[in-house]
């Protein structure tokens, strides 16, 4: 999107846009963020202020990152997340929406949307996952929690610890 369609959204000021990131009808955007290179903004997500979505990353529909968020290169924030304030995504990181998913019905038809159950996943404020991490849905990571890199996050994270492993598991307190 270049800046001359940017009238008819729904951005602040001084946000910056890489001409080649698609942003769907509906999306809002805080002040002073910046918004990478082959990114993808799906309608009705809300993004804060102050954030920094670096390279390819897809932000589904209605989801909601907070203010002062980092998101590293190729991510996809499906429908279901939220990141809070303060959160730090390294890259490729995975986040799932669906507990059970499956291509077919138990008939052999194609799946829809209406056949599977969203699950919400909450990355409370200051918390911080590490690059290659895979974060389970219908989880919450706790407030200032670290998941370390490649971590596989199947149950939630209490604040203010580090999670480490497949599974991940507790490694220690930890400070902001």
């Amino acid at each position: 999107m270049g800046f001359a369609d940017m009238d008819t959204r729904m951005y602040a000021h001084h946000v910056v846009i890489d001409e080649t990131a698609v942003v769907e009808d509906g999306v809002v955007i805080g002040e002073y963020t910046v918004i990478g290179a082959y990114c993808h903004l799906s309608a009705g997500c809300r993004i804060g202020s102050h954030c920094k979505i670096h390279r390819n990353v897809f932000v589904d529909h209605n989801v909601t990152i907070g203010n002062r968020v980092k998101i590293q290169n190729n991510n996809s924030i499906y429908q279901g997340v939220t990141l809070e304030d303060g959160v730090f995504v390294g890259t490729n990181v995975s986040f799932t929406n669906d507990m059970y998913p499956r291509a077919i019905t138990t008939g052999g038809e194609l799946k829809t949307t209406k056949d599977w159950v969203l699950e919400d996943t909450v990355v409370h404020y200051g918390a911080a996952i590490g690059s290659g991490a895979t974060i389970l849905c219908g989880l919450t990571i706790g407030r200032e929690a670290m998941v370390g890199a490649g971590a596989v996050v199947v149950t939630s994270v209490p604040e203010k610890t580090l999670v480490c492993g497949n599974p991940a598991r507790i490694i220690k307190k930890t400070t902001l």
